[in-house]
């Protein structure tokens, strides 16, 4: 039985592909087109999940998709005549792609795959719940889905049985906390449905001065944690912007210009709107463990993504274990549709729990020496041990080094095969890194990676976090990684067990033994504005375009400093930033 699964068509397009209940491969489009984001329909990723099985188009059984599309153009067309005549310059702007794509969504799957079998249509969120419960090891769960909208629901609270999923409760838009989230991300000067981490990221610089102004005028919240917007001051649900004159007279303040100075009502803001996500998140979860008495939750939709919230919720709520997917927001959708079709539709029994997030595809030794050779690039290829050895011995003595290794992860974060690795324990690094490697915004915190057996030692945390989907305080005793420790003392930060990655954690491991810490830093390899890398020629790129001082792909290893200079000026002004 090979189900593929799909969701496109609005931000992150991916394909997820299943076999006898198995995931067989899962990729987000935007890493093999290089456009962040892309929410084009994902042939690139369905051909891949196609090759990695080993399959043509005529093998699968089903197609999923994951939201049903004529709900969705209803809630615009609905939208367009309660907003009327304000909202009549977005639908018209929304016309186009809806008459050209969004409506054909059976043809364009059966055009451009040649397919001829059943296409089925899961609710948004049911996609969601399903991408969290069905592929979690708990046999019963609460489960709740909080995005920015799907057809017409934004949260929902449910419970999941056995092969069954049951959403309870219902909060429909335009009242939707993923839209007040990117509302503020908006307002803050970040782009919307790509930005919002950094919201996250700038919270801890502020106080938040705010958060009485937001539940008194925004919000109207009950004791279970549902909620009604006050739309008066928000502009998503009728024009082309998040937020309008009454929002800024407010906060007394115009939008901030995208790439202008972040002062400290900033910082406050952010602050502010992240302590209200967290409130609700807590409330909402409070009040389904009262009403689910069960001591599992799954986190599905974008607003999961939230790992500040997550944590809260962890400390705070009563439930003894929390799954969230790696691609928690929409790419993740297509994995829920397939195991939704599979298990609650078709009624095969669940068995697959999910181990990693290792999907995407990878590249062999003889590839990348291949590669290497025809662009006469000087390299060292060196056996595992000496590789690990290296490597270690390289982010120790301070040099920053590109990891390529393996398969590429699913979800928006890099958990040790397309990263790259720097010493927390050197307090320019996080600088470093920020501004000459990622050419990204100062405030933002480098991620640690710590072997799961010590991460208790380090971090405040009793539980795994493969996904980096926690945030967890430093030890007091353990502030000698200032690299990885936010400015409130925290660290968003991945455990890394040995059968999810051994090549990783032995890295680790390594790095342990040679300098007695076993953190390191481990941030994606891409810089600002593009996706993840994907392949060893975005590895190479990357490289050259970056002060990255190493590269290491498979068994070999770059010295940037070996590099003719020639060679280096040559790729470097063809790779220059944007």
């Amino acid at each position: 039985m090979i189900i593929l699964g799909i969701s496109c068509f609005y931000h992150d397009a991916a394909a997820a592909l299943i076999r006898d209940g198995v995931i067989v491969a899962a990729a987000h489009e935007e890493r093999f087109t290089r456009k962040k984001h892309d929410a084009a329909f994902p042939l690139h990723a369905i051909r891949f999940c196609l090759q990695q099985a080993g399959i043509t188009a005529q093998d699968i059984d089903y197609v999923g998709f994951y939201d049903k599309p004529f709900l969705k153009f209803e809630r615009i067309l609905s939208g367009a005549i309660a907003t009327f005549p304000k909202g009549l310059a977005s639908f018209l702007t929304a016309m186009p792609v809806w008459l050209k794509d969004k409506l054909w969504i059976p043809q364009i799957i059966r055009s451009e795959l040649d397919y001829e079998g059943p296409i089925l249509f899961s609710g948004h969120h049911h996609s969601h719940a399903a991408s969290a419960f069905l592929v979690s090891p708990f046999k019963e769960s609460a489960i709740l889905t909080i995005d920015g909208v799907g057809e017409w629901e934004t949260t929902t609270y449910g419970i999941g049985r056995g092969n069954d999923i049951e959403l309870l409760k219902r909060i429909h838009y335009p009242h939707s906390l993923g839209l007040l989230y990117s509302a503020f991300t908006y307002y803050l000067g970040f782009r919307v449905n790509s930005a919002e981490y950094k919201v996250m990221g700038l919270a801890p610089y502020g106080s938040p001065r705010y958060y009485d102004l937001i539940m008194s005028k925004l919000l109207t919240v009950r004791a279970d944690g549902s909620y009604k917007m006050s739309m008066r001051y928000f502009g998503y649900d009728y024009g082309l912007r998040m937020t309008n004159r009454r929002f800024h007279d407010l906060f007394g303040r115009p939008p901030r210009e995208p790439e202008s100075t972040i002062d400290q009502f900033h910082k406050d803001v952010a602050a502010s709107i992240q302590k209200v996500t967290n409130e609700l998140m807590v409330r909402m979860a409070r009040h389904l463990h009262a009403e689910t008495k069960s001591d599992n939750l799954c986190l599905a939709g974008g607003v999961a993504l939230n790992c500040v919230a997550n944590s809260r919720i962890l400390d705070e709520v009563p439930f003894k274990n929390v799954f969230i997917q790696p691609a928690a927001g929409d790419a993740g959708g297509a994995v829920g549709v397939a195991y939704y079709i599979y298990n609650t539709v078709l009624g095969n029994q669940r068995g697959y729990v999910w181990h990693d997030a290792y999907l995407g595809p990878e590249y062999s030794d003889d590839e990348i020496g291949e590669y290497l050779e025809a662009l006469a690039i000087p390299f060292k290829k060196l056996e595992r041990g000496d590789l690990l050895c290296e490597t270690a011995r390289l982010i120790g003595d301070q040099k920053v080094v590109g990891w390529f290794q393996g398969r590429m992860e699913w979800g928006p974060r890099s958990l040790g095969n397309r990263s790259i690795l720097a010493d927390a324990r050197n307090p320019e690094n996080q600088s470093k890194v920020n501004l000459k490697i990622k050419f990204r915004e100062s405030f933002r915190p480098s991620a640690p990676s710590v072997l799961a057996e010590r991460s208790n030692e380090y971090f405040k945390i009793d539980v795994p976090s493969p996904y980096m989907l926690l945030t967890a305080q430093v030890r007091e005793g353990k502030r000698h990684i200032p690299s990885v420790t936010h400015v409130d003392g925290s660290a968003r930060l991945q455990t890394v067990a040995r059968d999810e990655n051994a090549l990783f954690y032995d890295l680790i491991r390594e790095f342990d033994r040679q300098t007695g810490c076993p953190v390191i830093i481990n941030t994606s390899m891409n810089v600002r504005g593009e996706p993840i890398v994907c392949t060893p020629h975005d590895a190479f790129k990357c490289f050259m375009r970056t002060d990255m001082d190493n590269l290491v792909m498979g068994s070999y290893l770059v010295d940037k400093a070996n590099m003719s200079l020639d060679i280096g000026e040559m790729l470097k002004e063809e790779f220059e930033p944007d």
